[in-house]
């Protein structure tokens, strides 16, 4: 198939070379020319214009936005429809939120133009491993575009689906990404609580090589935490603040308004978010209710330097 993929960073154009290796033509289009002639040296056809971009390819079209969420995607939507014809299909693989997922396929509804809305998993091995991706849009119109989730998953049958209508595909991956938030506060809080006990010096990168083989919390995360202590046990020089992308959030508001308990995944985000304060004023007060009712000492910055 032939394909537009708007945004070569790290996930579009690890995309596009697994789409180009795979046999597709890619027509790559970026905001600066020297991301599309890099991407053009890896085989992709170049556009330096979404005008351009349209131009290169035969109708009717199938148009990847692989870039940041929000009012990008609108911009981005907006700038290419003067372009399109009917029948054309726009596939936003980005973190979206699925609510304007479903607004942005029925806007371009009016003018026949198609949606699909797929909610990528792979980060950075994505190129090697594949991608999980859970669609949302047509029916037919994700069965047209099936040659290219073939080549993005990890098999044929494997990693991929139509899961709905649109915006099905960016809700179920807000949710996926929901549960990653939970599962990975979870490791952390475990692996924390086996460095403290320093009087078993317990080997980190061992224990997570052991758990790894036949273990029930087996997974890629421990995986992935297992490759980051082989490389530096102390986790030296990396900050404690941890981001978020906006889908922790997201899964967050759906569980209230939905009337869903989902106490681990609102934890994990507000974990995140304390991690962010490097100026807690909400822990400098808790010091002084103690030292207000109790008489506790309040360790003071000079006094903390000091001992450090």
């Amino acid at each position: 198939m032939e394909l537009g993929m708007i945004g070569l960073g790290r996930m579009g154009s690890n995309m596009a070379v697994r789409l180009i290796k795979g046999g597709h033509k890619v027509v790559g289009y970026a905001r600066t020319e020297e991301t599309v002639n890099r991407m053009v040296k890896k085989g992709a056809s170049g556009a330096y214009s979404l005008e351009e971009l349209t131009q290169k390819l035969p109708s009717p079209k199938a148009i990847w936005i692989m870039i940041p969420a929000g009012d990008p995607v609108d911009k981005t939507i907006q700038a290419l429809q003067p372009n399109l014809d009917s029948d054309d299909v726009i596939i936003d693989g980005g973190n979206s939120n699925y609510k304007d997922s479903i607004r942005r396929a029925a806007r371009l509804k009016k003018n026949d133009i198609h949606f699909v809305d797929v909610g990528t998993s792979g980060g950075v091995w994505g190129l090697t491993e594949g991608y999980c991706m859970m669609i949302g849009g047509e029916k037919k119109v994700v069965n047209r575009l099936r040659p290219i989730f073939e080549t993005l998953a990890p098999g044929l049958e494997r990693g991929w689906g139509h899961v709905g209508p649109n915006g099905a595909g960016h809700f179920v991956k807000m949710v996926h990404n929901g549960i990653e938030y939970g599962l990975m506060e979870a490791y952390s809080e475990g692996f924390a609580l086996l460095k403290r006990k320093e009087e078993f010096n317990l080997n980190l990168h061992q224990i997570a090589e052991i758990w790894h083989h036949g273990s029930v919390i087996r997974s890629w995360l421990l995986d992935l935490i297992k490759r980051a202590f082989a490389e530096d046990s102390e986790l030296h020089g990396i900050e404690p603040f941890v981001a978020d992308s906006g889908e922790g959030r997201w899964t967050v508001f759906e569980a209230i308004d939905q009337d869903i308990s989902a106490p681990v995944i609102t934890l994990s985000l507000l974990q995140r978010l304390r991690s962010r304060d490097k100026e807690s004023f909400s822990d400098k007060l808790l010091a002084v209710m103690r030292q207000q009712f109790g008489g506790h000492a309040v360790m003071r910055k000079e006094n903390r330097t000091k001992t450090n």
